[in-house]
């Protein structure tokens, strides 16, 4: 069996492990998550106070190490953020999708 101290570090890497599986926003009795299409997220939560798109690249460059092969793999993503306003006593939140899907979702400031 592992000493206290050793025990709390364990526990402690294991909370760490699972922290990025915690992206979620509660939209009154819902919960709307990462990996969520944005059509589920505007019935859960509505219309967003404001929506900005924009164009990224992404993708790969590969290259022998002799410079004898090349091959550049890129794609255009479109990248919509969402901003959702839920007053002045909660943080504003920030929804980043990628080709529909929700990638991100990130506090502001509190809202207004």
């Amino acid at each position: 069996m592992a000493s206290p101290p050793v025990r709390g570090m364990l526990l402690a890497l294991g909370l760490l492990t699972f922290a990025g599986d915690a992206f979620a926003l509660r939209c009154g009795h819902k919960l709307v998550q990462v990996g969520d299409h944005k059509s589920e997220v505007l019935e859960k939560c509505g219309e967003p106070d404001s929506v900005e798109e924009r164009r990224a690249l992404r993708g790969s460059r590969l290259r022998h190490p002799y410079g004898s092969l090349e091959i550049d793999q890129f794609e255009e993503v479109l990248i919509e953020e969402w901003i959702y306003n839920f007053g002045p006593r909660k943080f504003q939140q920030l929804l980043e999708f990628e080709d529909g899907e929700l990638k991100k979702i990130r506090n502001l400031s509190y809202g207004y």
